[in-house]
């Protein structure tokens, strides 16, 4: 069988080109398992839990017994009390025992059998039972739950991580599974959270007994590399293996499905489209964007999934949107609800003390869904579509022109707001307008690494070409100067002669209109409202 690239479910190196994950599988036996820890992976959705379990579950064999459950199949009517649930949790247990064969003693496997069969069995009396398996398996048994968000509404699943809890605090009297793993999104300790909001309850966890899992599940470039080189190796396309991986990486972070889901379009969808004849164009910085557009334009439940939360949670929605349109600098505190959420949904990470949006795609992904939500009653995305047709010349986009525009029809509709207003909404205003003009055809996103509530850059990829654009909010001459500065560095970051800059100026005399400047052997189309 061919291997290729997999986004739906489980992974195997067997069947499917991904990152290796020895060195991981290593690091969590020597420092979690081995060690007897009990401790939780919580990751966003579609970030490898599964396959890294699975994986973590043959390379524990030889040295345990290791039973892998999913929550899952279990079904709402199994947490509908604590009997109900000790006679599902007791029969999947069961089953999974038997295909151990001997490590298990057969006595006190039929036992746990026979009570969870009459339907009288109590949560403290399965646990019982389990103790019993524990105590004389021929191995020290693992235990693993995967898909722990599907029992983290039911309040019998607080009582059945208490008990696990209550074990492990009395391990040495009463044997008990030498180690637990528990994965899902929400962490143990926000549990509560989902079950009842009222403040006192959110971090009031049963199982504060979990030690901190800090082993890396995202990729690095070079990791990314190493999966390119085996399709490399399979397929000869003649790709710059180094390139690919580093500009996969600058886009998605290492997010497991983002990485997969770009080569799975390379391969699969875009060989033989216009200007992607031949494999060598396909694997390329060109046919990363075409790949990254495909994915934004599509429905994924992890996109849904995110759409969903930010519905639900609103304080992390309006965070997300401070940092994309004001560039607000939020710093990092675990304390900080919204924060803990951003985190642990996999939207945002921490850099530098600070929070920001988790990789470039999420970015691109939120923009693209804030502005369409605001689009219908925004006047900038109106004049934006209006005069669309202005900006499309033979050589592809006109910029200058874009910003000539913008000028005029900022002044018209929004001259007359003051300093407040303009540094809170100006930029979003911009990007309003220019998403209908690029829509369908090229990409804008935000670039993190010079976001601050005084400048940000936003990068325009349009048919090949590609724009930096520098938005910033005036603070007098030096400041500006030094901006032009900052910007020409950043245009030789990307190997482009010409720049343009929007300045958000409140100075009464500044001079309102687009000009052109020379710095050094670099142009700047400098516009100022």
């Amino acid at each position: 069988m061919e291997r290729y690239f997999n986004t739906e479910g489980l992974c195997d190196p067997e069947e499917h080109y991904m990152v290796r994950l020895d060195d991981r599988l290593r690091q969590i036996k020597r420092l979690f398992v081995d060690r007897g820890k009990y401790f939780v992976i919580n990751r966003g959705r579609q970030y490898g839990k599964t396959t890294t379990l699975r994986a973590l579950e043959n390379y524990l064999r030889e040295d345990y017994v290791v039973l892998f459950m999913d929550f899952q199949l279990l079904t709402d009517a199994d947490f509908e009390n604590e009997r109900i649930f000790a006679r599902a949790f007791a029969g999947y247990m069961t089953d999974l025992l038997k295909r151990e064969g001997d490590r298990i003693n057969g006595s006190v496997l039929q036992g746990l059998a026979n009570s969870s069969e009459d339907g009288r069995m109590s949560m403290g009396e399965m646990f019982q039972w389990l103790s019993k398996v524990c105590e004389t398996a021929e191995k020290p048994v693992v235990l693993m739950i995967d898909e722990v968000d599907s029992a983290s509404n039911y309040q019998v699943f607080l009582s059945f991580l208490a008990l696990l809890r209550g074990y492990y605090l009395d391990r040495k009297n009463r044997p008990t599974f030498h180690s637990v793993i528990l994965a899902g999104v929400y962490d143990i300790k926000n549990l509560k959270l989902k079950i009842r909001p009222e403040a006192e309850h959110q971090y009031n966890s049963p199982w504060n007994i979990a030690a901190d899992f800090d082993v890396r599940m995202d990729f690095s470039a070079e990791q990314i590399g190493s999966m390119l080189a085996e399709y490399e190796e399979d397929y000869r396309t003649g790709m710059d293996i180094e390139a690919m991986a580093e500009e996969i990486f600058q886009y998605t972070s290492g997010y497991p499905y983002l990485v997969s889901a770009i080569c799975k379009y390379l391969d699969e969808k875009l060989p033989g489209k216009k200007g992607f004849e031949e494999m060598w164009d396909v694997w390329s910085r060109e046919g990363i964007g075409e790949a990254v557009k495909a994915l934004l334009n599509k429905n994924t439940p992890l996109f849904d999934s995110m759409v969903k939360q930010l519905d639900t949670f609103k304080d992390l929605r309006s965070m997300i949107e401070e940092i994309l349109y004001q560039g607000k600098q939020i710093p990092f505190s675990m304390q900080e609800k919204s924060v803990n959420l951003g985190l642990m949904f996999g939207f945002l990470k921490e850099k530098n003390g600070h929070i920001i949006i988790a990789n470039r795609i999420f970015e691109m992904g939120l923009l693209n869904m804030f502005i369409t939500e605001e689009a219908v009653k925004s006047e900038a995305y109106r004049y934006g579509q209006r005069d669309k047709s202005q900006f499309i010349r033979e050589s592809g986009l006109d910029m200058k022109r874009v910003l000539e525009k913008f000028v005029q029809h900022f002044s018209d509709i929004y001259g007359g707001n003051d300093e407040r207003f303009v540094e809170a909404y100006g930029r979003k205003f911009f990007l309003l307008y220019l998403k209908p003009i690029i829509n369908g055809v090229g990409n804008y996103y935000v670039e993190a690494q010079t976001r601050d509530a005084k400048r940000t850059d936003v990068i325009v990829d349009y048919l090949g070409q590609q724009f930096i654009v520098e938005l910033k909010i005036w603070h007098g001459n030096e400041y500006h100067e030094r901006g032009e500065k900052q910007l020409t560095d950043y245009l030789d970051y990307f190997h482009q002669k010409k720049g343009y800059m929007l300045s958000f100026n409140f100075n009464k005399k500044k001079e309102i209109g687009v000009k052109e400047i020379m710095i050094g052997d670099k142009t700047i189309i400098e516009a100022v409202v």
